[in-house]
């Protein structure tokens, strides 16, 4: 199985109400760097066969504009699994649920999903995690067979916006109408 893990996109600044935290949306930079990666995903012809998301607003529409402009078209699925307070135990336990999908897309927070990511990269019996650091915006695609995990990929935030301007740039020079 192909696995993506996705860090959601930016949602501004944390809220001190945590009721009101849970509702935190998607700013518009956070909008806009979903678009650009949705691009980048296409271009590398990646589709989706589930994408799971947290339940927290921010989470869900991330997954929900990378889902749209993908092309995915089933409903994506909610995970406790990959709420802020998830544990390690409830993130191995979707991923065992979800084991027949080919291309799977999970979308969650920090601080679990870099530990989720660093538990999946080593190892069980080293007692060890791996350290990986995700942006808000940050992808990982990991292949999962027998062992530990493989990275295949780590797409970061600022590389998303540069393959994104390359590849939107025109490639006719600009003539002067005179």
């Amino acid at each position: 199985m192909n696995l993506f893990i996705l860090r959601h996109a930016s949602a501004g600044i944390r809220r001190k109400n945590p009721v009101l935290d849970l509702k935190r949306p998607l700013d518009k930079d956070g909008k806009r760097h979903c678009l650009h990666l949705a691009y980048v995903l296409n271009a590398l012809k990646i589709q989706f066969d589930l994408i799971v998301s947290s339940p927290l607003k921010r989470s869900l529409q991330t997954a929900s504009l990378i889902g749209t402009e993908t092309g995915y078209e089933a409903q994506i699925l909610l995970s406790n699994a990959l709420a802020p307070e998830a544990t390690l135990q409830d993130f191995q336990k979707l991923l065992y649920e979800c084991r027949g999908n080919e291309n799977l897309l999970v979308v969650g927070h920090n601080p679990n999903i870099n530990r989720f990511l660093g538990a999946l990269l080593v190892p069980a019996s080293s007692h060890a995690t791996a350290q990986v650091r995700l942006r808000k915006g940050s992808i990982a695609r990991l292949s999962l067979t027998r062992g530990p995990a493989t990275l295949q990929g780590l797409l970061d935030p600022r590389l998303v916006r540069a393959l994104y301007a390359t590849s939107t740039k025109s490639s006719r020079r600009k003539t002067s109408r005179k």
